[in-house]
């Protein structure tokens, strides 16, 4: 699907005018920060939550800009209005500059890419790649390695590649957040390892409220076997049951965590776009 429209700094054009020029050295430096967030029925799902993070990404990497949350949260409504798809991402994007008049900020629609419903059921497989991001915590424009892992994902008939940093943790997915679980137990990476999830934050909400026990520890590579099973968290996605890793392969998925994707499933339904206390 293609929109007809998107957003620049809150006047709405064509979508065939989003145009970014080549000599815009910031741009091609990836000097920016980014959010996606899924729109269903006119509701811009944990708006506050990635408009946070937005701000918080900008911060890290020094990036000034004079818009207001309040001015972004009006602009995408009034992009909403101009579209006329139920359910779509919508992605915000700022661009950095030296003055803070010369600022882009972009909200471009994007047609969801679904899901098999087969990989819920039968998990996906993963490779890993050795890579950690210089800034973690900052979504930003720099995703060259990560495109190349993700690009080998693809390559091997993968879901995603995971990240392993130099002592042999797995951090994060290209575009995902990672988790072991066994039993009622559910095991993250630090927070300062990784981007924070905006739906990583929205499932151990629900895992929480079902008391589940939240373990905050490195995950080596070679303690895979050790654990009951994995999955991956995203904001397309929710969440999704691993299968493989590499070459090891868990024999199911494990009851624990089918149970939790029915509960993040349900709250998720029930939420309509409010982030849970």
């Amino acid at each position: 699907m293609t929109f007809k429209h998107c957003s620049l700094n809150g006047k709405i054009i064509p979508s065939s005018e989003a145009k970014t020029s080549v000599f815009n050295i910031e741009y091609s430096y990836g000097f920016g920060v980014y959010e996606t967030l899924r729109v269903i029925d006119g509701i811009p799902y944990f708006l506050t939550q990635h408009l946070e993070r937005l701000e918080t990404s900008a911060r890290t990497i020094h990036l000034e800009y004079s818009f207001t949350r309040a001015q972004i949260s009006q602009w995408i409504g009034e992009l909403m209005n101009a579209l006329p798809s139920q359910a779509y991402n919508l992605k915000i994007l700022l661009i950095g500059a030296p003055r803070l008049e010369d600022v882009q900020c972009w909200m471009l629609p994007i047609a969801p890419k679904f899901p098999e419903k087969k990989w819920y059921q039968e998990g996906v497989g993963t490779i890993t790649v050795s890579y950690e991001r210089a800034l973690p915590q900052a979504k930003t424009l720099n995703m060259l390695q990560s495109y190349l892992a993700y690009s080998r994902a693809r390559e091997n008939n993968c879901y995603d590649a995971l990240l392993v940093d130099h002592e042999g943790n797995i951090r994060e997915g290209t575009r995902t957040n990672f988790f072991m679980i066994s039993g009622n137990t559910i095991t993250k990476p630090p927070k300062d390892h990784i981007l924070d999830g905006v739906m990583q934050r929205f499932v151990l909400s629900v895992a929480r409220a079902n008391s589940c026990n939240i373990i905050e520890a490195v995950i080596p590579l070679s303690k895979l076997s050790e654990t009951e099973g994995a999955f991956l968290t995203s904001t397309s996605s929710r969440v999704m049951p691993i299968r493989r890793i590499d070459e090891f392969v868990y024999p199911s998925i494990v009851d624990s965590l089918k149970t939790l994707m029915e509960r993040v499933e349900s709250a998720y339904q029930e939420c309509k776009g409010v982030f849970p206390l």
